[in-house]
């Protein structure tokens, strides 16, 4: 045999890490563009809304400035609060955020699990379930800060009714939507109704539960904002209800501002630990 033809399989094979190297480049150099576009674009719309502010085309006294909005942020920063220190009042927010996401996650999870696995539950509560989910939440508040008063309970309240909807219905059709043949499967193997549940059916519906999580934290914040808004004794909500009360717009951006921080950080850790939950998963090319 000749050499000619006992080389051609090594030249072949040293392509391929070659394309896989020039794959990987090429993903570095799009979200290298990417980031770098993200960036640009909001330097441009900051810069702009400066520049038409200072030059009064639009008003500042109603729509402020970044540069008024970054000395607001820095002064709560340095300063504190009328209500205390801002790490005092993101805090307060978080928390009752955190813990209306964890009540609303976990009921509607294990609501949507089970309406998902038992029928006649689904037929019973459905109708119920479509009637509240109907009404507006956001006028519930109100009605939380009459029955709990101004303490957290009645913003965790909020929080709760907010996330439990998305998270129940995600589960509920994760649950709906198991493989047939995995159940059946299970079942000749001799699997009960409690090990089916646990071992395939909550399994297969976690990819629909993770999505739900990524929008739900984010309804979690806006009910503990809005409850604080209505009446509350701390928290960002009421920032902003008291620089609405004194015309201080720029109080009332850098308090978005702040909350949107918290909400791409939280939207960072869920991210993380759902890549860490489906690492078995093929990462999305669309991406």
């Amino acid at each position: 045999m000749s050499p000619e033809v006992l080389s051609t399989p090594v030249a072949g094979t040293a392509k391929t890490p070659d394309r896989a190297h020039s794959r990987a480049r090429a993903a570095r150099r799009r979200k290298a563009v990417i980031a770098s576009a993200r960036v640009l674009l909001l330097v441009a719309v900051l810069g702009l809304w400066e520049v038409l502010s200072r030059a009064k085309v639009i008003d500042p006294f109603n729509f402020s400035m970044p540069s008024q909005i970054w000395d607001q942020i820095w002064t709560w920063v340095t300063h504190g609060t009328a209500l205390g220190s801002l790490g005092e009042q993101i805090w307060y927010t978080l928390y009752e955020a955190l813990l209306g996401w964890v009540f609303g996650v976990v009921t509607g999870v294990v609501l949507g699990i089970a309406l998902g696995r038992i029928r006649f539950l689904a037929d019973v509560l459905g109708p119920y379930i479509k009637v509240l989910n109907s009404i507006p939440r956001i006028v519930l508040a109100p009605i939380f800060v009459i029955w709990f008063g101004l303490g957290p309970a009645s913003k965790v309240a909020s929080a709760v009714v907010l996330v439990f909807f998305p998270v129940f219905f995600n589960a509920f059709q994760g649950a709906r939507e198991v493989d047939r043949n995995l159940v059946a499967n299970a079942r000749i193997l001799g699997a009960s109704d409690r090990r089916v549940t646990f071992q395939v059916v909550i399994p297969s519906a976690t990819s629909w539960i993770f999505t739900s999580l990524h929008v739900s934290f984010g309804f979690a914040l806006i009910g503990a904002i809005v409850g604080e808004y209505i009446g509350a004794t701390r928290g960002i909500g009421l920032l902003v209800a008291q620089s609405q009360g004194t015309f201080n717009a720029a109080g009332v951006y850098a308090a978005m501002v702040i909350l949107a921080a918290v909400a791409l950080v939280a939207e960072g850790l869920l991210t993380f630990a759902e890549r860490r939950i489906f690492r078995w998963k093929p990462a999305d090319s669309g991406h």
